[in-house]
């Protein structure tokens, strides 16, 4: 039997890219799968159903997470259908490309929100039946712009650096609850976010070429499994930035 046979997956931003790729893989490591969408209520649908060709049960829910109101609703509907989150992973994002020079006040608040505040919000809301259950796991999608400034602009930059931080406050915190919380720090996979964006060259990457989706989902599969990884942040970036 599955290590995760059984567990109930959240994931935000699930519908499509790397976000999918997660949903589906822990469908298939045997996991009950909540996917969130905030538009594409298509595509999330379409998860939803192949988890569901797998065996498994899956439910898709619309909520802006950057909204603490809308994250309160998707939880609660998550809880409703599966009695708690054991396993969250905090994957919704936006970019929001634009010359440094350029950025707003409003565009830095709108990328923290949804970056790096949702993060928060939903971290808070799910912990009370993690800790009372003694399981959870918390997984964090950062990125190589935190380690490196990255391809977007400082806000973004900004987002996902605040996610490590995060990563490695919650993980201290928690270490004796049974509770892992780690990061995952992609670089240029071959998403809409990446391929739609002119600066996002495959020139960077030392192997000379774009990660898939299903690389990241490995890991976050893996980091699901591990009761003894806590507090890291696993890079995934074909020798971008090397620790």
């Amino acid at each position: 039997m599955s290590k995760l046979e059984n567990r109930v997956a959240l994931v935000t931003g699930g519908s499509r890219g790397i976000g999918k790729a997660i949903a589906l893989a822990l469908g298939k490591a045997g996991c009950n799968v909540v996917v969130n969408y905030r538009k594409e209520q298509a595509a999330a649908e379409r998860v939803v159903a192949e988890i569901r060709d797998m065996g498994r049960a899956a439910i898709a829910v619309r909520a802006d997470v950057s909204l603490a109101d809308e994250v309160e609703r998707l939880v609660r509907d998550s809880e409703r259908a599966f009695r708690e989150v054991q396993i969250l992973v905090n994957n919704a994002g936006i970019a929001g490309a634009k010359p440094f020079a350029e950025l707003t006040l409003e565009d830095w608040n709108t990328v923290l929100g949804v970056n790096l505040t949702s993060v928060f919000l939903l971290t808070q809301r799910v912990l009370g039946k993690m800790r009372a259950g003694h399981w959870g796991r918390i997984i964090n999608l950062s990125s190589v712009a935190a380690q490196t400034g990255g391809v977007i602009g400082p806000h973004y930059a900004a987002s996902k650096a605040g996610l490590i931080g995060f990563t490695h406050s919650y993980a201290s915190l928690l270490a004796k609850e049974g509770i892992t919380v780690n990061a995952i720090a992609p670089a240029l996979i071959e998403t809409e976010m990446i391929t739609s964006n002119p600066n996002a060259s495959t020139a960077r990457i030392p192997m000379g070429v774009f990660g898939s989706p299903e690389e990241i989902a490995r890991v976050a599969v893996l980091l699901a499994e591990s009761d003894y990884i806590t507090g890291q942040t696993v890079s995934v970036n074909g020798g971008w930035y090397m620790t």
